[in-house]
């Protein structure tokens, strides 16, 4: 399976999932026009990566943690129902017993990009590791 990398636009965000480092990034302002066209080839790739994990698994290669890194400076309503999602599906990874971490950052005066993290946290049972900037 390849990293997948979608760069930035002025209305989407970047996705860097690095199946190397193990390090999954999304970083940037999440607005795009069609958040389900957008979102939806990002989260088919999570799920699909799931084989990745579980071969790690038995070959005794999945000690390593993987790090989610949420770094978004703005999302709207509708990507933060996919950025629900892809917690969803980390949360299953969890449950499975895949060693996983999730780092929120937020700009230090940004309240409300830490509120949302929090919610986020709470709501699919997660911990998160918080970040400011």
């Amino acid at each position: 399976m390849d990293s997948l990398i979608i760069e930035a636009t002025e209305d989407s965000p970047k996705i860097m999932f690095d199946i190397i480092s193990n390090r999954f990034i999304v970083s940037g302002e999440s607005r795009p026009e069609n958040a389900g066209k957008f979102y939806t080839p990002v989260i088919n790739w999570i799920v699909k990566f799931e084989e990745t994990l579980y071969s790690r698994k038995q070959e005794s290669k999945g000690d390593s943690p993987l790090v989610f890194v949420f770094k978004l400076d703005y999302f709207n309503s509708t990507s933060a129902k996919y950025i629900m999602d892809i917690l969803l599906i980390i949360k299953k990874f969890v449950e499975q017993d895949y060693k996983i971490n999730i780092e929120w950052h937020y700009d230090k005066r940004d309240d409300d990009m830490l509120d949302a993290g929090n919610e986020f946290s709470d709501t699919v049972d997660l911990q998160f590791d918080f970040i400011d900037y």
